[in-house]
């Protein structure tokens, strides 16, 4: 049998000192997939959460899975970050996992589904359909799906079609009673782009919902009528594709050209995963098998009757608004008003918007304020990912018009949104905006604003400095910082960083800000050092930091260092952690936790006790590599001590959690925190301070 055929090896992987990061990573997933288990969660948003779980499942193979066996295609044994293991032995390990968390979503989500019939929602398949139902699937599909429905008869003497990896297929086969005729075998792309996942259907009573997969099933014999068929099987199957992209190196093309070519190259990269319906028939998964020419690396999976589960992000909520969450919206900031100018008050002090907990529209503000001011010369950004009708791109070509000189940093290489930005990039010049690129080899991941405002006989900076995307649709749901200031200890500095943009061989040192791939790691590394030093001293020495992931093996080494040296370090780490903290003799001081919560853990902060002088940053970047050596980062001091005091505020609530908190080790267990005092959900009592500030 198939099953056999493709049955791995068992393999564990353990390290002394560090956990490879793709291993860290699924037990982040796993962390993940916890909430959707959660009975404190509300129903509908746990099925929600089985969406994000596979939607982050998808990004893995395209992307890191990808990579690793790119490297044992090239024999290449797994460095520090692979935990020293070569990369067929991890691709094998990984693959256990993810067939072992696909097996307990599927438990998990079958329970859901049971869970929504007793509140009244009903999933119906085509076998489960009433009469009246029966004629709403028929003229739903004719109306509604049939125009974007295409399908492609498979045979031996044609080559077999490119199949996309956003979508998922029905797999058919028809058969006879004639046994002389061969079964016809078929493909059709689920349109659910196009059409939506979902589709509520009439009934009395329960709300009932069909999947679009079913409804298509339903109608097969409106797609097939003229081949006259005796039988029919429709089981769905997935393909996943290599994402990363080669950009090529033809010096006579434009950047802008290399990347749309490298986009369509990503449409037929490598294939890296294959899931299918487990009671597909053998023949026809031996035969997609066969002519997918699906090698020893790729990821083969069996699996229920549902596939691109992140669809289930947008589950709708069928009119049980209690199943979901009730409503947090945005709060003003005691700072701002609309009767007041927003650059005057930057003037006098320093602002943090913490989103999402604040509104974003403080920041839409800010933009506009500065398109419409006689007074301002230039707004300069760096871009990285957008919403898809964004009031950014709006505001700033509304700048553009007003006669004030823009020039926007667009960065192309933001994985899965360049061609999103792309055509953002070519309205922008449409515009008259100024359009770079940022630098070549690097990706430009700040997340930075400038306007240059003259005031008398002098440019005036104001800056905003953030840790997450200018976007509207992530702010809402993601938690981040975004500094606005006129400080010039760090506008000035600002101002050199967008110098830099324009020319690449201008590199400034910094007293202040910290930048990569320049200051990032020797900055840090500096600081950590410090307490080490206090430590050795016998002073107090500590260090918080609060990340999505941590994996730079050269960091963490001095993270281990301080802790052998006695400094007390507290890390919150919503992702990768590859530091294994609480192990004698290498980390006893190291405590690490993660929340995974309705909000997205996003904001990036360093805080050092410093001898009773707390430093404290901000930052775009994690401790990766990848954000150290190959990407241009900003890491903002926090100055003023009244926004330091807050932000300290806001880490001993997170670090207080002991509802939401999972304690991070090396066997990716995720036990939840528990201790006997009071209950802090921090989230949750973070919104509750951020409201309090307004009547204080």
């Amino acid at each position: 049998m198939h099953k056999q055929k493709y049955k791995r090896k068992k393999v564990f992987l353990t390290s002394d000192v560090y956990l490879p990061r793709d291993i860290s990573w699924l037990h982040f997933n796993a962390r993940v997939l916890q909430e959707a288990m959660d009975e404190r969660v509300p129903l509908i948003e746990r099925i929600r959460f089985i969406g994000i779980f596979s939607n982050n499942l998808d990004e893995f193979f395209k992307v890191r899975y990808a990579t690793i066996k790119r490297m044992g295609q090239l024999s290449k044994r797994g460095g520090r970050e692979l935990g020293d293991v070569h990369p067929t032995e991890l691709l094998n390990r990984l693959t256990e996992i993810v067939k072992q968390q696909q097996a307990d979503a599927q438990n998990i989500y079958d329970r859901l589904t049971e869970s929504l019939e007793g509140e009244g929602i009903r999933i119906i398949d085509e076998k489960r359909l009433t009469p009246n139902q029966k004629d709403f699937a028929r003229k739903y599909f004719i109306e509604k799906v049939s125009p974007s429905v295409f399908t492609i008869l498979l045979s031996e003497d044609r080559p077999f079609p490119h199949l996309r990896d956003k979508s998922i297929y029905l797999s058919i086969k028809l058969s006879y009673r004639d046994r002389e005729k061969k079964p016809l075998l078929a493909l059709i792309e689920i349109p659910s782009e196009l059409v939506g996942r979902f589709i509520e259907m009439p009934g009395r009573g329960k709300r009932t919902i069909m999947y679009l997969d079913d409804l298509i099933r339903y109608n097969l014999r409106y797609i097939f009528f003229i081949h006259g068929f005796d039988g029919v099987t429709a089981h769905t199957i997935k393909f996943t594709r290599d994402a990363e992209l080669d950009i090529e190196s033809d010096v006579s093309k434009s950047f802008l050209d290399k990347m749309v070519s490298s986009l369509r190259d990503r449409r037929t990269g490598d294939p890296v995963r294959f899931v299918y319906d487990a009671k597909i028939p053998g023949d026809v998964i031996d035969m997609l098998i066969s002519r997918l020419d699906l090698d020893n690396f790729d990821s083969i999976i069996a699996g229920g009757r549902y596939h691109n589960k992140k669809d289930l992000i947008d589950f709708p909520s069928a009119g049980h608004p209690e199943l979901t969450y009730k409503p947090m919206p945005p709060l003003p900031h005691p700072d701002l008003n609309l009767e007041q100018s927003l650059l005057e008050v930057i003037a006098r002090k320093d602002i943090l918007i913490f989103l999402p907990y604040h509104t974003f529209s403080n920041i839409i503000r800010l933009l506009r304020e500065a398109a419409l001011d006689e007074q301002v010369e230039e707004v300069k950004i760096t871009l990285y990912r957008l919403a898809e009708n964004s009031r950014i791109i709006s505001a700033l070509i509304n700048a553009a018009k007003n006669g004030k000189k823009v020039t926007v940093v667009m960065e192309l290489q933001a994985r899965f949104d360049e061609e999103n930005n792309i055509r953002w990039t070519e309205k922008l010049k449409q515009e008259g905006v100024n359009v770079v690129f940022g630098v070549s080899g690097l990706k430009v991941h700040s997340k930075i604003i400038l306007i240059r405002r003259r005031e008398g006989k002098k440019l005036k900076n104001y800056v905003s400095a953030g840790t997450g995307n200018f976007n509207e649709k992530t702010a809402r749901i993601y938690t981040d910082y975004h500094l606005f200031t006129s400080d010039e200890r760090i506008t000035k500095e600002i101002v050199r960083l967008f110098t830099f943009f324009d020319a690449n061989y201008k590199v400034f040192k910094n007293k202040h800000l910290l930048i990569s791939p320049f200051s990032f790691r020797s900055g840090i590394t500096k600081c950590i050092d410090a307490e080490i030093e206090n430590a050795k001293a016998g002073k107090e020495a500590s260090i918080i930091l609060k990340l999505n992931s941590l994996c730079d093996t050269a960091i963490i080494d001095h993270l281990y260092e301080a802790g052998r040296a006695g400094v007390k370090i507290r890390l919150i780490i919503r992702g990768i952690c590859s530091l294994i903290p609480g192990k004698p003799g290498l980390s006893e001081n190291i405590e690490c936790i993660s929340i995974v919560d309705r909000y997205l853990e996003h904001s990036r902060v360093f805080a050092f006790h410093n001898n009773g002088n707390p430093k404290m940053y901000i930052s775009s970047a994690d401790i990766m590599a990848r954000n150290i050596e190959y990407r241009v980062e900003i890491t903002v001091p926090i100055y003023d001590e009244s926004i330091k005091s807050q932000i300290f505020d806001h880490l001993e609530i997170l670090w207080s959690d002991n509802v939401k908190a999972r304690n991070i080790d090396a066997r990716g267990s995720n036990g939840y925190r528990k201790n006997n005092s009071p209950e802090v959900r921090a989230q949750y009592d973070l919104y509750d301070y951020i409201k309090k500030q307004l009547s204080e």
